[in-house]
C-alpha cells in the first residue's frame, strides 16, 4: 500500500524521540528534518511540506510540550493533528440534490480510472439503498461503453448509452431517463475534457487521479479544478506501489477534499476518504474502526445467530472455515493487517507479502473431514488426522496446526460464555474478567504459517475498549434485521 516507506520513516523518528527521557529544542527541530525528509521522498509538494513542518514545529516547541512527563507522545498527537488538517480534517460526504437525481461528473486524465471508479461509486450508494444510473459520455475512447456495461453488469447497475453522439446529448438524455424511470442518482463518465456540466448542471464534479503519479496528480488536479471547479477528488489506485504524496498534498495545493478513494481492482474496494484515519494508518496507528465497519459489511443476520450458538455450545470446524472466508471477505489479511496498530510495520518487516494460500490449504483440511469430525473435532485422534491429511494432500503436521488453532478458539469462546454467564447473573467479575486485563485472542486460521500467529489481545475493560466497539456492532446488526 501507499505511505509504507513514509510510515517506516516516520516511526523511526519517533523512535529515536522516545529513547531520550526530556527534549530540548534541538531535539525537536532534527526530528522534524527527518520528518521533512520523508515527507519529501513520499513526493509531498514541497510548499505543503514547508508550511506543515513550520506549523507543526512551532507547536512542538511550546513549554507544555518540552516539559512534559511524556514529551515524545505530545510530539506524536500534535504531528497526527496536522497531517490529519493537511488531508481535510474530516470526512467530506458527497451532496445529494433535495430533488432527484442527484448528477455527478467524473472527469479526469484518460487511463485514470474514471470508468471503473465510477461504477464503484455507483455500487457503493446501489448498497445504501440508492438507484444510481450509469450513463457513457465518453464516445472517444475505444471500448469505454462497453467497460463501462461489463461493470455495470457485475454490479447491477443499468448503463444508458446513445452510441458515439454528441456526449452533452447523452448527459441530457440520461437525466430524463433517470426521471422517468425513478433513478435518484446519475453517474456520467466523461471523456474527461467536455464541458458537459453547461448543459446538465452536475451537483457533483468529481475529478478522478491516480494516485501512482504522484505530483502529477496535484498538478492536474489544480488545472482540472481552474476550469471545472471540481468538488471533490477521488483517488485511484492508493493500494499500489505509491509514495503517497498526491493524498498528502491534494487538499492543501486545490482546497478541495478527497472524497473517496479506490484502495484495489475489486468492485468493492472504493470507500469514503477519513483524513483521521489515514493519518493515524501513515503513523503506524492502524484503523481499528475501519476494520470494524468492515466486519459490519462482512457480517449478517445468520452469523450473528452462528455467534450466539457458539457461545451456546463451542467453537466447531464449520465455524472456522465461515470464519475464514469472513476474513477474504474484509480484503484478506493482509488488508486487515496494514489497518492494525503496528500491523504495516509487521508487512514491512515481510517484505511486504503475505501467503494467504494458507486459506485454502486450511479449507481443504476441513473439507477433508466427515460432518461429524467438523461439529466435534474433539473426536479427531491420530488415525483420524492422518486419513485427513491424505484427503487434503498435506502433511499431518499441517493438520495438528490447525487442530490446535481450533482448541484456542474453543477455550476462548468458553471464557467468554463464562463472561456472558456472569454478567447476566449480576455483573459479577471473576478473576479474568477484572476491570483492564486483557484476554488474549487466539490466533486467526492461517496466521501462524504467515509469521503472525499471537498477535495482540482484546481490552475488556474501559469505556473504549475493542470489546465495547463489537458489542456496538452488534447492536446495531440485530437493528438491520
Amino acid at each position: 500500500m501507499a505511505f509504507e516507506g513514509l510510515t517506516e520513516k516516520l516511526s523511526n523518528a519517533f523512535k529515536k524521540l522516545r529513547g531520550k527521557g526530556r527534549l530540548s529544542e534541538a531535539d525537536v527541530k532534527e526530528s522534524m528534518r527527518e520528518i521533512r525528509l520523508a515527507l519529501l521522498e513520499a513526493d509531498v509538494n514541497y510548499k505543503v511540506v514547508k508550511d506543515f513542518i513550520k506549523k507543526t514545529t512551532g507547536r512542538c516547541v511550546g513549554t507544555d510540550v518540552l516539559e512534559s512527563l511524556t514529551p515524545a507522545q505530545m510530539i506524536v498527537k500534535i504531528v497526527n493533528e496536522e497531517l490529519t488538517a493537511l488531508m481535510g480534517s474530516e470526512n467530506q460526504k458527497l451532496k445529494i440534490a433535495s430533488q432527484p437525481p442527484t448528477v455527478v461528473m467524473l472527469v479526469g486524465l484518460q487511463g485514470a480510472g474514471k470508468t471503473t471508479n465510477g461504477a464503484k461509486l455507483a455500487g457503493l450508494f446501489k448498497k445504501q439503498n440508492k438507484n444510481p444510473l450509469l450513463a457513457a459520455c465518453d464516445i472517444y475512447r475505444p471500448a469505454a461503453i462497453k467497460q463501462l456495461q461489463v461493470v455495470g453488469e457485475q454490479l447491477g447497475i443499468p448503463v444508458f448509452e446513445m452510441g458515439q453522439t454528441n456526449p452533452v446529448d447523452i448527459a441530457k438524455a440520461a437525466v430524463a431517463h433517470a426521471v422517468r424511470h425513478g433513478n435518484d442518482m446519475v453517474f456520467l463518465d466523461t471523456a474527461g475534457r467536455l464541458h458537459v456540466e453547461e448543459a446538465v448542471k452536475p451537483d457533483e464534479i468529481l475529478l478522478v487521479v491516480d494516485a501512482m503519479t504522484g505530483q502529477d496528480a496535484v498538478s492536474a488536479a489544480k488545472t482540472f479544478d481552474e476550469y471545472l471547479d471540481i468538488t471533490g477528488v477521488m483517488l485511484s489506485k492508493l493500494d499500489g506501489d505509491a509514495r503517497g504524496g498526491a493524498a498528502l498534498s491534494i487538499k492543501a495545493v486545490t482546497g478541495k477534499p478527497i472524497k473517496f478513494v479506490s484502495m484495489g481492482e475489486k468492485p468493492d474496494s472504493l470507500e469514503p476518504f477519513y483524513p483521521d484515519r489515514m493519518a493515524k494508518r501513515i503513523l503506524g496507528m492502524g484503523d481499528v474502526v475501519g476494520i470494524i465497519e468492515k466486519a459490519q459489511e462482512a457480517a449478517d443476520a445468520e452469523q450473528l445467530e452462528a455467534a450466539e450458538r457458539m457461545l451456546r455450545e463451542g467453537f466447531t470446524m464449520n465455524d472456522m472455515l465461515d470464519q475464514m472466508k469472513a476474513v477474504k471477505k474484509m480484503g484478506g489479511m493482509k488488508g486487515i493487517l496494514g489497518m492494525l496498530p503496528g500491523g504495516q510495520r509487521a508487512l514491512n518487516q515481510m517484505g511486504g507479502n503475505l501467503d494467504e494460500g494458507i486459506f485454502d490449504k486450511n479449507e481443504a483440511i476441513i473439507m477433508s473431514m466427515t460432518k461429524e469430525e467438523r461439529l466435534r473435532p474433539s473426536i479427531i485422534n491420530g488415525q483420524r488426522r492422518a486419513r485427513i491429511a491424505k484427503g487434503a494432500g498435506v502433511t499431518p503436521t499441517e493438520v495438528n496446526s490447525l487442530m490446535k488453532q481450533w482448541g484456542e478458539m474453543n477455550k476462548m469462546m468458553g471464557r467468554m460464555r463464562t463472561m456472558a454467564n456472569q454478567a447476566q447473573a449480576g455483573g459479577k467479575k471473576g478473576k479474568k474478567g477484572k476491570k483492564g486485563k486483557k484476554m488474549r485472542m487466539p490466533n486467526i486460521p492461517g496466521l501462524d504459517a504467515m509469521g503472525l500467529g499471537g498477535m495482540g489481545g482484546l481490552g475488556t475493560g474501559g469505556p473504549k475498549s475493542d470489546m465495547d466497539l463489537l458489542r456496538q456492532m452488534e447492536a446495531q446488526m440485530r437493528n438491520k434485521k
